[in-house]
């Protein structure tokens, strides 16, 4: 079976940086349900697209096309006495927008200086480059639960 629109998808894969620097080594398989679902990077979906069980590809990924662009206005300084007295560098927090502010999402601790404390809403991987290389190991129909859910379920996927 060829991967088309409504397929779900099992793929062996690794990423790289641009520097040739494992990312992830793809320890399990990725699952996902093909066609437009968000499950996978666009531009990997379309280069997979028409692929059989066997086939293999490399993606080089613009920051675009992944994580995005690295932007300076994501990153803040904030009062020390606003956070948890055991905060650490590298844990990581939702911030929920307050008044109809749209700083919302997911910010990493960068640095802890005195009462300051540096926060960073860009994804750990914007503004990098990458080299995704899959080997498609399954494609199958999709269920039609799947297919209304959006999301795969089963082994590797969601479970209601």
């Amino acid at each position: 079976m060829l991967i088309a629109r409504n397929t779900v998808v099992t793929l062996k894969y690794s990423v790289k940086d641009a520097d040739g620097t494992t990312i992830d080594e793809g320890g399990a398989p990725m699952v996902y349900l093909h066609g437009g679902y968000g499950g996978i990077f666009d531009r990997i979906e379309e280069e997979l697209q028409g692929k059989d069980v066997g086939d293999s590809l490399e993606v080089k990924l613009e920051p675009e096309d992944a994580f995005g662009e690295y932007d300076a206005e994501l990153v803040a300084i904030e009062s020390r006495q606003l956070f948890p007295d055991n905060i650490e560098v590298g844990m990581q927090f939702e911030r929920g927008a307050e008044d109809g502010d749209s700083d919302d999402g997911l910010f990493t601790i960068t640095d802890i200086a005195d009462d300051k404390v540096v926060v960073d809403g860009n994804h750990p991987l914007a503004g990098i480059a990458l080299l995704f290389s899959c080997t498609v190991t399954d494609v199958r129909a999709a269920t039609t639960e799947e297919i209304s859910h959006g999301h795969i379920h089963g082994e590797h996927g969601h479970q209601h």
